[in-house]
């Protein structure tokens, strides 16, 4: 059997030759030596590596009980191309078409113990076919949320975007990493004018700064507080949090709770985030802002960011950008906005106005994958400064970030984050954009927030609703059922006990909506409430009315079951149930 060279005495001076060639192998095991090495002859200590590939002709290997398996993790046309084919119609009949579709359900709900029994959810030594693969796509599809159909209001996404989902498949089939130009060139610079454009729309001067395509809105909101504590005490990259005083961040109440998280996550601890008061509609007190810093100072500890909301995750408000902007400019703050929810709001020429003075902003939380409804996952961190997350994160392993390539090595983006690999999800917001233009964009965001506005109304007109607040100011539309029994019932500490049982619904299991139970603060006398984040720009008002005759059915045949004239409430319009 022949020996492979190992990796310090491999010198390929040019194209390798393939060792499928060598007889000496076995049969069952073909292998291709990368063709294309390049080193340089005069630094002996570098060792050259060479990458094992599986080969372009079939591999086999022959199993005397299942016949012949396929193994090599590469396409062939004569094997696979039916199978993707009809992977690909199933996917875009019953999940990209139907699942998004009124007539059908948002989800065949069932328990985890039924769904264990209803999907081979195992992995076994012997392989399965392609019929039986068909058919694990058909039930993976089946009893699946379809978080693109009409009625998934349950979270702050939703719909499904042809152009968002093309480019998804587009950047799935090519399955780059970003973090070299040389293995990502058309994706790297993707990324980049892309990063730009969104630090334009945030307002930042002729779009400089920097940022990153993200692992979602909680690693972006990490990246900044990384970053804002990076700004004020380099030496933290190094040394550690050893002997440096306490450092204390502020977020408000309704803040996403990710703030807590990553400072724990980051040794800064969840109790050193001092929470700041909300107002009525859910914005930040700034006078209790002021007031917890002096705190902070009066404790001998040391303050260094806030964190504000644009488009809070219950309530959807918008605290008050300009007025943080300037206590941080006093007290020599890191000024963060996660605008995760709301920054889609940047696109419109009629509802930015509620980021007023997010340009005034260190750093910008934004998820492209919430109103603006790319594929998930698409959340970016832009920054005002240039150079924080290089100067912050680097570690120049020198495998990978090499300064002598042949190319200008700005462009190599990887040593700028905390992680190697990183998928390439600027593809999925890029093809929108282009599909559609900023023209496109905006009309989409003043069309959501029309539909949020004519849904408020229809919930206005019916008896059997209240609303959390009058107007809401972004997209989430927050509401009660009040059953019967307590319509005409002053709102006193009973009422509202009452109502806390009563804002629940077995909807899921009913297979025909899913929607948000929003949980309100300590301070508040109630606690839950019906949440839709609406994200939706196609108005269809018999989608609106059926939606609400499925809340009013539901909350019905919940509250039922503890009084039976509930299940006969004459507020449920006269509108085909869904099912």
């Amino acid at each position: 059997m022949t020996t492979l060279p190992v990796s310090h005495s491999l010198i390929p001076t040019g194209r390798g030759k393939s060792l499928t060639e060598n007889r000496d192998l076995p049969q069952q095991v073909f292998i291709n030596l990368r063709s294309d090495i390049s080193c340089s002859p005069l630094l002996h200590a570098v060792s050259t590596s060479a990458c094992i590939m599986p080969p372009l002709s079939p591999a086999k290997i022959v199993h005397q009980d299942s016949g012949t398996l396929w193994y090599a993790s590469l396409p062939d046309r004569s094997r696979h191309e039916g199978f993707l084919r009809s992977v690909l119609d199933l996917l875009l009949d019953e999940a990209v078409f139907e699942g998004t579709s009124r007539s059908n359900r948002v989800v065949e709900w069932k328990s985890p113990e039924e769904l264990d029994q209803l999907i081979e959810l195992g992995v076994s030594a012997e392989p399965v076919g392609h019929d039986k693969l068909l058919r694990l796509v058909r039930d993976t599809i089946r009893y699946s949320v379809k978080t693109g159909h009409p009625y998934f209001v349950n979270q702050l996404f939703s719909s499904l975007d042809p152009y968002g989902l093309a480019g998804q498949w587009l950047g799935d089939a090519l399955n780059p990493s970003l973090y070299t130009y040389e293995v990502a060139p058309v994706f790297t610079l993707m990324e980049e004018i892309v990063l730009k454009e969104m630090r334009n729309l945030v307002g930042f001067p002729d779009g400089q700064g920097d940022g990153i395509f993200c692992p979602g809105g909680s690693v972006a909101n990490g990246y900044a507080i990384s970053c804002a504590r990076h700004h004020l005490v380099p030496e933290i990259k190094t040394q550690g949090l050893h002997g440096l005083p306490r450092l204390v961040l502020y977020t408000s109440e309704d803040a996403h709770y990710s703030i807590k998280k990553m400072a724990s996550f980051m040794g800064i601890g969840s109790d050193n985030v001092y929470l700041v008061k909300c107002d009525s509609r859910g914005k930040m007190n700034t006078t209790h802002l002021q007031e917890q810093i002096q705190r902070t100072l009066d404790e001998g500890a040391r303050p260094f960011m806030v964190s504000a909301t644009a488009g809070t995750t219950v309530l959807g408000a918008f605290d008050p950008l300009s007025s943080i902007s300037t206590i941080c400019k006093k007290y020599g703050l890191w000024f963060h906005v996660d605008a995760a929810w709301g920054g889609g709001a940047l696109f419109s020429q009629q509802h930015k106005h509620l980021l007023d003075g997010i340009h005034k902003a260190d750093s910008v939380t934004w998820n492209p994958h919430k109103l603006l409804t790319a594929p998930q996952q698409c959340s970016t961190l832009l920054l005002r400064h240039q150079g924080v997350l290089s100067s912050c994160h680097s570690s120049s392993a020198q495998y990978l970030f090499q300064k002598d390539k042949f190319y200008n090595v700005k462009f190599d983006t990887g040593d700028k984050h905390i992680q190697c690999g990183r998928r390439v999800d600027v593809i999925k917001f890029w093809f929108m954009w282009k599909a559609k233009g900023t023209i496109g964009m905006e009309k989409h965001i003043d069309r959501v927030f029309e539909n949020a506005a004519y849904f408020t109304s229809q919930i206005k007109k019916r008896e059997c609703f209240k609303m959390v607040l009058p107007e809401p100011e972004c997209t989430n539309v927050c509401f009660w059922y009040i059953p019967p029994s307590l319509r005409h019932q002053q709102q006193h500490s009973e009422f509202n006990e009452k109502l806390n049982k009563f804002s629940h619904s077995d909807a899921p299991s009913r297979n025909s909506i899913l929607l948000r139970v929003a949980k309100f603060g300590e301070e508040s006398s109630v606690k839950d409430a019906h949440r839709t984040g609406i994200c939706r720009s196609v108005r269809n008002e018999e989608n609106e009315e059926s939606l609400l005759a499925a809340v009013t059915q539901d909350c019905a045949t919940y509250q039922g079951k503890n009084d039976q004239e509930w299940l006969h409430d004459g507020d449920v319009p006269a509108i085909e149930k869904v099912t």
